[in-house]
């Protein structure tokens, strides 16, 4: 069966203090996931391209698939990849991915064996020529995902990036959106996206890395979207959080601002690549930007809500739809 929807990224091992409820310890977690609990609001099922190494759960995967996650793309590499990762609220605005020991012990929580030994990783500029040991390669994207109908890249190094959107491209995939990865959004790395975006359906940063982006060059956003969208891209859309955000559509030279939906707020983490998946879903369905914003504003919201990259799925039937419709007669052009 050829997959329509294909989303690649990172899957993570989980170890999550949140702003309100439960701890996740050793959960599910990564972008790849986010993003695809996204799509998978408004899809019926998605493709999924990540790498990991032999330790990792394979309960996890059976456990995907119950979820209509495709796990063909996810390459099971014969050795071990550390795919830990931290992330501890001390607010509800405010994350922090050092000192685990310390957050545990302030919670009065014991402090959990497999973050033994564990040290956040250092964001890096990216080298134009070295890939992340565990980003996804050429080689591990299945023959039959080069025939799906959209593809999303989430957060990953510059060289995966610009290696998988041209693989999706010259395959015949006729939309593909990326996410940017932190380690290419800075001021040093402008020139790169000239490549990078020809072609490309949407490019979708946050405010904060857009402005990383443009540090020194300008402070107005529209200005930086429409640099961006002249290198070759449909579509520039600024998430900025619990604000909303802001769509550039260089086809037909129009500006949206799109408010946040008012969700209530419990967890931010993967929030922003709820709202990739949504927009990818939207978009695919719909091959309007507009439309495409607001179903991954919706995604966001309901992944606002919760901790997990699973807790979206379990909305009410219809609910995202009632949540769409009102989002809708909230849209303005400035």
């Amino acid at each position: 069966m050829n997959p329509t929807l294909v989303i690649a990224g990172q899957l993570r091992r989980q170890y999550l203090l949140p702003p309100e409820g439960r701890p996740l310890l050793d959960a599910p977690g990564g972008n790849l996931l986010y993003a695809a609990a996204g799509t998978r609001l408004w899809a019926d099922s998605v493709s999924l391209l990540a790498r990991v190494g032999d330790d990792f759960p394979r309960e996890w995967l059976r456990r995907f698939q119950q979820k209509s996650l495709d796990t063909r793309g996810i390459k099971i590499i014969p050795e071990s990849l550390d795919l830990r990762s931290f992330l501890a609220y001390t607010d509800t605005q405010t994350a922090q991915t050092t000192n685990p020991v310390s957050h545990f012990s302030q919670l009065g929580i014991s402090f959990p064996k497999g973050l033994l030994g564990y040290q956040p990783p250092a964001i890096r500029q990216d080298q134009r020529t070295r890939a992340n040991p565990d980003s996804p390669q050429l080689s591990d994207l299945p023959a039959e995902y080069r025939l799906a109908k959209a593809a999303h890249l989430a957060p990953l190094d510059l060289l995966t990036h610009s290696q998988l959107a041209t693989a999706f491209r010259h395959g015949g995939v006729p939309y593909v959106t990326i996410d940017p990865g932190p380690g290419y959004m800075n001021a040093s790395s402008l020139d790169d996206l000239r490549s990078l975006l020809q072609g490309i359906t949407a490019f979708l940063p946050s405010e904060e890395e857009i402005r990383q982006l443009f540090w020194g060059r300008t402070h107005d956003l529209w200005d930086m979207a429409a640099t961006l969208a002249s290198f070759g891209c449909a579509y520039i859309i600024i998430k900025r959080g619990a604000r909303g955000q802001y769509l550039y559509d260089s086809l037909n030279n129009r500006k949206w601002e799109i408010p946040g939906y008012p969700a209530r707020y419990i967890d931010p983490t993967g929030t922003g690549d709820a709202f990739c998946g949504g927009f990818l879903a939207g978009y695919t369905a719909s091959l309007d930007p507009l439309q495409a914003t607001l179903h991954g504003n919706i995604s966001a919201s309901f992944a606002l809500e919760g901790s997990g990259p699973f807790y979206l799925l379990d909305a009410m039937p219809g609910l995202a739809q009632a949540r769409l419709h009102s989002l809708s007669d909230l849209v303005k052009q400035p």
